[in-house]
């Protein structure tokens, strides 16, 4: 059974139900279609993170933003 653990950053409310599941959806047929087996038992995680429990170089994504604006 694939396990497929997507990351992404809550930003402006965050991805909708409706986003979720049309990507969900998306991922586990392009599963399907390149690696040749059924995406039928395939489990989609979609996990949202805090831009402030994201960091590179040691400065999280809030900050790096905030200073670019």
């Amino acid at each position: 059974m694939p396990v497929i653990n997507v990351k992404m950053t809550h930003e402006d409310g965050g991805a909708s139900k409706e986003q979720k599941e049309e990507f969900a959806k998306k991922i586990a047929n392009n599963f399907e279609e390149i690696f040749k087996r059924s995406s039928k038992n395939a489990v989609v995680i979609i996990e949202e993170v805090n831009t402030d429990n994201y960091s590179i170089g040691g400065e999280t994504i809030t900050n790096i933003r905030k200073n670019k604006a």
